[in-house]
Parts: C-alpha cells; sequence; structure tokens
C-alpha cells in the first residue's frame, strides 16, 4: 500500500519508465524528461540537499516559475525526508524573509537573477538560511550560491557512491511527517504556515482516485499553467497527475497557454473560476464585435445551449427538436470554444471561488463540463468536488470521500479527515482556534445543504454584509453577477452597517473602446473614457442592468470608478490573485465616504 507520495512516485517510475512524464515549455521549446528521468534528476536533488547538510524534517524552500527543476526540487526534497515550502515569485523581498525566516529554512533554490536579490536580502535577515541555489546558470560569484546543475551533480556523485541512499531515506518516512508547509496567502493579517503531511496529501489524492466515474487516467494529458506554488495546483496537478500516471505539459506562461493548448490538445485542464471569466468574458467581447444578425444569432445558440446543459444538469430528457437546434448551435458557436482550447477537454475546473451560472452553461454547452469544487490550503486544497455525472451547477459538489462535512450553527462550513492539516507552523494559539472542540476545521466560509446533500458557499464568514436596517448579505453572489458582463473587470460590493449596498470598480478598457466605437464615442486615449460623460452612460446602463436580476436590498445604489486595476504590487490582491477587501477599503476610503456623504 502507497502510504506517502515517495511511494507513489517511485511506482508509477517502475510502471511507466520510458514514457514522456512531464515537459515544460521555454524560450518556444519543451524540455521534456520521462518517468526514469524524472526520478533521476529528482534523486540527484535530493541526494545533493543531502550533501549540503539537508536532514530529514529540515525546510527546504523553493522560489520560481513554473519549470522542471520545481518539479525536481520538489520531490527530491520529499525523497529525502525534508519539507518544502513553496513561495510565489511575487512576493517581495520582505514577505520572502518574512517566510525564509519564519519556516526556518535551510535551504532557498531560486530561479534567475531577480530572485536571487530577493534571497540575498533574506540571507541578510534570516540567520537559519545557509545556501541558496540558482537555477540559471548565469549567477553571481559569491560564497552562498551554487549553481543548480553542481547541486544535482553531488547527488549524482552521492549516487554513484550509494546506490540505495535515496530509496532508503524515501522509505524512512512516514505518513505523519511534514512534506510540505503552505504559507497562506494572508488576505488579512501575516501569512500563516499550514503544515500538510504525507497523510494529508495522499488523503486528498486517494479521495479524488475514489470518485466515480473516475476523472483522470494514465492516457489523459494536461498543460497545466496555474504556478506550482498555488495549492490546488500542487494537489489535483502535481501529485493527482503523478497518482494517475497523466503526462504534463506545463504551459511556456499563461500569456501563450492557448497556444500550447493548441498543440498538446488536452483532455483536462485545471483553472480557477477567474480564467473561466476571462475565456468568457473575451468570447463576449469578440461577439461584440460581429454585426447585429451575428450578434442575434449568437444570443439564439447561447439560449440553446443554456437549455441543453440545464437538461442535463437535470437528467432530463432533450426534445428531438431541440437537438437539431443544438446540433446547429454546437457547429456554429460552441465548437469554437472547445476548438480554442485544443479539441478534445472533457472537463475543466472552476474551483476556488463561485462561477457565475451563465459561464458554466456555456462551457458545458460546448461539451467542455465544469467541475466546480471548495476548499482550502488548511485541507490541501479539495475537500468537496463535483461528480462528473452527478451534479448541480452553483454548488461546489458533496464531501470528498473520507471527509465529513458539517455547518455550525451560524452556518460556518465545519471540515474532518486526513486531508485536514497539523496546524499552523510556529502558532500554537491559531493552531488551537482553528478547531471546534470535536476536531473540526473551522473553514470561515458560510454554506448551506440543498435538499440532495450539494453544498453551496454563500460567501467568507468576514466578508457577510450586514447594513443598518439589518438585511444579511452575501456580496459574493452579487460580485459574480456583475462580473458575468464582460465590461467589468473587478467589483467589490460595499455595505456593512451602512443603509444601502454600494460599489467600489474597474473597467475592460477593451470592452470599453467597442462600447465607446459603436456609440460613436471618440477619445484620445482608452482612459479617457472613465471621465468622459456619455460613456458614463453606458456604465450606469449596464449597472442598472445587472441590478435588474437582484432584490432591491440586493442592489448596487451608487457606485465608484477606481482607474487602475487592482494588483499584487498595490498590495489589493493576494499571489493567488484573492481580493485583499480590508486593503481596498483601505486605500480607497474617501471615495467609499463620498458614496454615504449624505445619506
Amino acid at each position: 500500500m502507497e502510504k506517502t507520495i515517495n511511494h507513489v512516485f517511485r511506482n508509477r517510475t517502475r510502471t511507466y519508465q520510458n514514457r514522456l512524464a512531464v515537459e515544460k515549455k521555454r524560450n518556444g521549446r519543451w524540455d521534456r524528461a520521462s518517468w526514469i528521468e524524472y526520478y533521476d534528476r529528482s534523486r540527484a536533488v535530493g541526494l545533493g540537499l543531502a550533501a549540503l547538510g539537508v536532514e530529514k524534517g529540515d525546510r527546504v524552500a523553493l522560489l520560481s516559475e513554473n519549470r522542471l527543476e520545481w518539479l525536481y526540487t520538489d520531490m527530491g526534497t520529499l525523497g529525502i525526508g525534508a519539507c518544502l515550502v513553496p513561495i510565489y515569485t511575487t512576493l517581495t523581498d520582505e514577505e520572502v524573509a518574512y517566510i525564509v525566516d519564519n519556516a526556518g529554512v535551510r535551504v532557498l533554490v531560486v530561479e534567475d537573477p531577480l530572485q536571487v536579490e530577493k534571497a540575498l536580502y533574506a540571507a541578510d535577515k534570516c540567520p537559519s538560511l545557509e545556501t541558496i541555489v540558482v537555477m540559471d546558470p548565469d549567477m553571481p560569484s559569491l560564497s552562498n550560491l551554487i549553481a543548480f546543475a553542481e547541486l544535482m551533480q553531488t547527488g549524482r556523485d552521492a549516487h554513484q557512491a550509494d546506490a540505495k541512499a535515496f530509496e532508503t531515506m524515501a522509505d524512512r518516512v512516514s505518513p505523519e511527517d511534514l512534506a510540505t508547509i503552505v504559507y497562506t496567502s494572508g488576505t488579512t493579517g501575516v501569512p500563516k504556515g499550514a503544515m500538510i503531511t504525507h497523510k494529508n496529501v495522499m488523503a486528498v489524492i486517494g479521495a479524488l482516485d475514489r470518485i466515480r466515474p473516475e476523472f483522470a487516467n494514465d492516457t489523459d494529458q494536461a498543460v497545466p499553467f496555474l504556478p506550482l506554488s498555488h495549492v490546488f495546483e500542487r494537489a489535483a496537478g502535481h501529485f493527482y497527475g503523478m497518482y494517475k500516471g497523466i503526462t504534463s505539459s506545463y504551459a511556456e506562461s499563461v500569456n501563450s497557454v492557448l497556444d500550447d493548448f493548441g498543440e498538446k490538445r488536452p483532455t483536462i485542464i485545471l483553472a480557477v473560476p477567474r480564467v473561466c471569466e476571462k475565456v468568457y468574458q473575451k468570447i463576449l467581447m469578440q461577439v461584440e464585435q460581429q454585426p447585429p444578425w451575428r450578434r442575434k444569432f449568437f444570443d439564439w445558440g447561447h439560449a440553446i445551449g443554456a437549455r441543453i446543459s440545464t437538461l442535463r444538469e437535470e437528467k432530463k430528457p432533450v426534445p428531438t427538436l431541440l437537438k437539431l437546434k443544438y446540433k446547429l448551435a454546437f457547429a456554429l458557436i460552441f465548437k469554437k470554444l472547445r476548438q480554442a482550447l485544443g479539441g478534445r477537454v472533457r472537463w475543466m475546473t472552476a474551483s476556488g471561488a463561485p462561477t457565475a451560472r451563465d459561464i458554466v452553461l456555456f462551457f458545458n454547452a460546448a461539451g467542455i463540463q465544469v467541475v466546480e469544487g471548495y476548499g482550502m490550503t488548511e485541507c490541501f486544497a479539495p475537500a468537496t468536488m463535483s461528480n462528473l455525472a452527478d451534479y448541480r451547477i452553483g454548488t461546489v459538489g458533496k464531501a470528498l470521500p473520507g471527509v465529513e462535512i458539517k455547518l455550525a450553527d451560524d452556518g460556518e462550513i465545519l471540515i474532518r479527515g486526513d486531508n485536514v492539516f497539523k496546524g499552523y507552523w510556529k502558532m500554537p494559539q491559531e493552531t488551537a482556534e482553528a478547531f471546534t472542540d470535536d476536531g473540526f476545521l473551522k473553514s470561515g466560509d458560510i454554506g448551506a445543504f440543498d435538499d440532495a446533500g450539494f453544498l453551496t458557499i454563500t460567501d467568507r464568514k468576514k466578508n457577510l454584509i450586514i447594513t443598518s436596517g439589518g438585511k444579511n448579505i452575501a456580496p459574493q453572489k452579487i460580485e459574480n453577477l456583475f462580473l458575468s458582463d464582460p465590461l467589468f473587470t473587478h467589483f467589490i460590493v460595499i455595505g456593512e452597517r451602512r443603509k444601502f449596498l454600494s460599489a467600489l470598480l474597474t473597467i475592460n478598457l477593451d470592452q470599453a473602446q467597442l462600447l465607446a466605437e459603436r456609440q460613436g464615442i471618440a477619445v484620445d486615449a482608452p482612459t479617457d473614457l472613465l471621465d468622459h460623460p456619455d460613456f458614463l452612460q453606458i456604465i450606469e446602463a449596464h449597472v442598472a442592468e445587472r441590478n435588474s436580476h437582484l432584490a432591491r436590498f440586493e442592489t448596487i445604489k451608487r457606485y465608484r470608478i477606481i482607474k487602475k486595476e487592482f494588483s499584487q504590487e498595490t498590495g489589493e490582491l493576494t499571489p493567488s490573485m484573492k481580493i485583499k477587501r480590508n486593503v481596498i477599503h483601505e486605500q480607497h476610503a474617501d471615495l467609499i465616504a463620498s458614496m454615504y456623504a449624505d445619506a
């Protein structure tokens, strides 16, 4: 029985040997590794780290974009019983130094000169950090820096001296040992290091494997593009993909992902809702540029697709005439979306946040089933998942096999199972506060079960708005409704202890230009539209249209336009692209106050 991810890695290598395991596109070409090469190189990294003095339980940090060396470092570190600490490359010098110091990292593996600067800053602040390993060959000549190639050669020499050393260390790892410390994004307060054991890892991938019909098999092809530092990509993509024997071709970048999809033709795609929203908005923008008759035809086909998807969801028969209409709509509309994603995709995820129903229906109509799920860093990503045969759009499915979920009296989702983390690194008080007396993890999310046991996420517990009139409002539902309009890129609902709801929003300037041109509004630069009275009337009309789908107490009475996109650099987004509401509220306090000045 496989009890650690080390056992999985060794067994899959024995099974698949010279078959392609992983590849990564860099500078227009694919760097490849068979299963045997993947294992040999990971072993070389692991033994190289051991030669540097890294022992079982020590922490090794990784600061890099996706590349094969990331995977080798991950599996090499775990193979010698050490603990990997992934760090987002978008973090600042100070944030990197905090994680390195807090985790007591001994070796920091970095990608390029930009990340070397952060590593050197951390080395000055963190007494535990002894060695910095640099992947790129161009690196400064400093005493505490060594090349990744040198690390691997040291490991290969160690393997020559003792051919059983790596396997011996890997076999000493127990299910209770730490596999990784994943630092939360920190939407509030300092990041906390979630301690994930090998038992947690195996519980997640084992649970996903037990769902029927099965999600994947060893003939599947993935083209991952989410960062490996993202807990969902590492759990469901990297580790589950390894468990199932999937071939993973890592995209060159997010910007090139559609080209990479076209080349590698994935059968499964791991994505988050924001990616689905952007693809959907891009399609709607393209439709906006078409002549009126084509737009009407798209709307007709869209409605047919939505009806077909709804009948499938409800497990009801499809009338013959509707089948014929759908066949035409698929050929002229939905087939293009499927082809844009490579032509073979069976399903794609939209996990991590609620996804607008219209978007899910659209993808489902194209024959690409959207799998909704729910989880968090503290349970190593998924805790629930939609079933490919039994699902309800707008829910996150049912609990994974072996996972218990119940609701507290206030609706908070509580989770218990072998997937739930060990606690927060060096934070005993926060760890104790994270659990109920009977051992359930407090998720911080509010949810509800429907009559068939499907879970719906209402919002973050801290995000729920209680108006001065006593209305309890979940802003996420309202925000998702507005974000299904391609004119809006971000939409933040405000209203805690206020008489009415207001919003801060950002505008998609590409879509804004299209709408302006159609109305004959001429400006020197797209940003000028945000001050143009005629275009402000267009925004007002779009807000009014979205409001028409809401109950009166949920409607947005006033709003302010933020003229710069929210970003990580300005502190408004986390590395996983979650909104930092407290930061946005602080930065735009004057704008918020202006909406209630006369209330």
